[in-house]
């Protein structure tokens, strides 16, 4: 039976939905190619920027028009909101606590419209979408109830908070950030991410808006907006979701300031397999590892595994990659079937999907074995569909040392596995890309693991379990390379975005200082 998109979940209904439930926030009637995002600045929905097309990386059909706006109105909006920021500073806890509060009550009443919104934007399986969502609003809730605690004695910072974030966590990384850094007493101002989640993060900023929180949402280029949203004095500080190259500008952009920042770049996350036997607990994790394409900076695209343990190694690991799900997130066969449970849908647009064939392409030529290269024909499409966002799994064997696949992270489902004979082998292998987020070693030996983990180059390390950023009290950042500025997540989040006592040093990597709390 030839699959459609099940009933009620078509574009037409999300976008319906939004624009029904923030109507403020949006321009022109209700078809996909009429309405026009708004930007929030200075208190309110400007009809202000030039349109753009945005499409879905679902089917490349087109969404809605962002407009995009100019440094000049950028600066309008960041003094706009430094000037709410003064106010908002000094508004009492509780009040704060109050208003954050009902704008998590507004979101999760239209909790199931804003994860439709983000399986349309950015390609997340109806399950991943609605947890994105589960996430930041448990997490803010949970930080609703600690405040009081992680806020004594210190104050808010000197200016508001600028969020430039990646598009692939919209709601569970940047709207859960904003909503903390305003329980902290901070305005914050956030650029909506070029490549996908405007339409979400307009409708969660509407609701947060309708608040009382002082909340500034902007959308454009991202080389004409940051030097405003980064090094405009008024900034209190600067917080950074996103690649190396972007981080690495504006890591440079904040050297001669003394901007509190947290820059969290993407690093080659490795699981090592080392004096390992227990592989059906590694088959579960394997699966797992596959959620999203691996579109998230705590993925493992990495497996370093020692030379006699190749063959069980891949005996586990070649069924769980053969069995990987994936397609239209929201295809069903009959009206009334459950939305396909899939480990992911499709990459965040054409030119990424491209971008990482031509990578696999590329090692395979200078000498990597192809252990596995899925086909977009076992995926569950629309008949008729355009498929070019979408890419099958795939399992590199030795990437040679020139390939780009060998040191960074491909941010698609393609993993590749590196061999090694000794201890210092599987330890350079796994710090391959100077500095990772996460790392896990897969060792019946605890202790020998928890030696081993000393000389890794990431900020969490698991043993035979995965690693992820954590939530609530967790703390997270990264080593090396893939951080910059103060660490978060916990309490650290809260010392990130407040003033403590003079001389305090935070954890976090600094130009003088690196500073790391138990992980």
């Amino acid at each position: 039976m030839a699959l459609h998109v099940a009933p009620g979940t078509a574009w037409a209904d999300a976008l319906a939905r939004a624009v029904a439930a923030t109507p403020e926030a949006f321009d022109g009637t209700i078809t996909s190619s009429d309405v026009t995002l708004r930007n929030l600045t200075g208190g309110g929905w400007q009809p202000i920027g030039t349109p753009g097309t945005v499409r879905t990386p679902v089917d490349n059909t087109a969404l809605a028009r962002l407009s995009r706006v100019d440094a000049g109105v950028a600066r309008t909006a960041v003094t706009a909101a430094a000037a709410a920021h003064r106010v908002w500073a000094t508004t009492p806890l509780a009040e704060r606590k109050a208003r954050v509060t009902a704008a998590l009550d507004d979101l999760t009443a239209h909790r199931d419209t804003l994860a439709l919104l983000l399986v349309w934007e950015i390609g997340k399986p109806w399950r991943l979408a609605r947890a994105d969502v589960d996430r930041a609003l448990d997490g803010v809730r949970w930080y609703a109830e600690q405040i009081d605690r992680q806020v004594a004695g210190r104050d808010p910072l000197p200016g508001p908070v600028s969020n430039i974030a990646s598009w692939n966590y919209p709601m569970s990384v940047l709207v859960h950030a904003e909503l903390v850094q305003l329980l902290a007493g901070n305005a914050v101002i956030a650029k909506t991410p070029s490549q996908g989640g405007a339409v979400c993060l307009t409708v969660a900023h509407a609701l947060m808006h309708r608040a009382g929180l002082p909340v500034t949402l902007l959308s454009g280029g991202g080389e004409e907006l940051s030097e405003v949203l980064v090094r405009s004095p008024e900034i209190g500080a600067v917080a950074f979701v996103g690649g190396r190259s972007n981080g690495g500008k504006v890591a440079a952009a904040l050297l001669d300031t003394d901007k509190r920042h947290m820059i969290e770049q993407e690093g080659l996350n490795a699981w090592g397999i080392w004096h390992f036997s227990q592989w059906d607990v590694l088959a579960a994790h394997l699966r797992k590892g596959f959620e999203y394409g691996k579109q998230r900076c705590t993925a493992y695209p990495r497996f370093v595994v020692q030379r006699e343990l190749v063959d069980a190694f891949l005996d586990v690991y070649l069924p769980v990659v053969r069995a990987i799900r994936f397609g239209h997130p929201l295809a069903v066969a009959a009206a009334g079937d459950p939305l396909p449970d899939l480990d992911f849908g499709p990459l965040i647009s054409a030119a990424k999907a491209d971008e990482l064939h031509r990578k696999v392409d590329e090692a395979i030529r200078a000498g990597a074995i192809p252990l596995y290269r899925g086909r977009l024909d076992r995926g569950t499409f629309l008949p008729g569909q355009d498929t070019s966002a979408y890419v099958a799994p795939a399992a590199l064997l030795a990437p040679p040392g020139r390939s780009r696949l060998m040191h960074a992270e491909p941010f698609g489902p393609v993993d590749t596995i590196v061999v090694v004979d000794t201890e210092e082998e599987l330890l350079a292998q796994m710090n391959a890309s100077n500095g990772a987020l996460v790392a896990s070693l897969a060792c019946d030996d605890e202790e020998e693991a928890a030696k081993l983990a000393v000389d890794l180059q990431a900020f969490k390390v698991g043993v035979n379990k995965p690693r992820s950023r954590g939530d609530r009290e967790e703390p997270f950042g990264g080593r090396g390379a893939s951080w910059k500025g103060a660490f978060v997540g916990g309490d650290l989040l809260v010392q990130a975005v407040t003033v403590g006592e003079p001389g305090e040093r935070l954890f976090g990597n600094f130009p003088d200082h690196t500073s790391y709390p138990p992980t």
